[in-house]
């Protein structure tokens, strides 16, 4: 069984997923507009990511007897200034999920629920990997400069990332 706290705590957590869902499903909207159909690829491989991550959650909580509780979806920023900022917004986004994941590990040792200790191991793991996929765009945007196709070649480089869905142990 699990705590009420615990639970609330991956309840929110769940809306956090599914904001960041939303928020990469808006960046990529955004991308499509732009005529830059890499990153909007990219980004929507993120709001499969970002879904797993919440449908992950969601199903932890029912398995441990715990009642799932969905919360209103905070509406994202609609526009960026340019493609690095997205990505530094993607990146800075990335990094206080990381924080989100730390505090339920810090909750789940304070009360002892070794279970939920072990399950949030994996979303740190899967953290630092968004946060270096994020990073890596940036600096890759950043090394362009005002190279005036650097953005477009980057961007067919892009699309080339799909969604693979982690094994059932995973």
């Amino acid at each position: 069984m699990i705590s009420q706290e615990m639970r609330e705590a991956l309840n929110t957590q769940i809306n956090e997923e599914m904001y960041s869902s939303y928020l990469y499903l808006q960046m990529a909207a955004g991308f499509a507009s732009n005529n830059l159909p890499g990153f909007a690829s990219w980004m929507n491989v993120q709001v499969q990511e970002e879904t797993f991550h919440a449908m992950k959650l969601y199903n932890y909580i029912i398995e441990r007897g715990g009642h799932v509780r969905l919360l209103a979806i905070a509406e994202p920023p609609a526009e960026w200034d340019s493609t690095l900022a997205a990505f530094e917004a993607a990146l800075a986004h990335e990094q206080r999920i990381s924080g989100c994941f730390d505090k339920l590990i810090a909750l789940a040792k304070q009360q002892g629920d070794n279970a939920t200790e072990i399950f949030l191991q994996w979303f740190v793991t899967e953290q630092v990997e968004e946060e270096a996929a994020a990073d890596e765009i940036v600096q890759r945007i950043k090394l362009m400069g005002d190279a005036p196709g650097g953005i477009f070649m980057l961007d067919q480089q892009m699309a080339a990332r799909t969604f693979q869905q982690p094994a059932a142990g995973e």
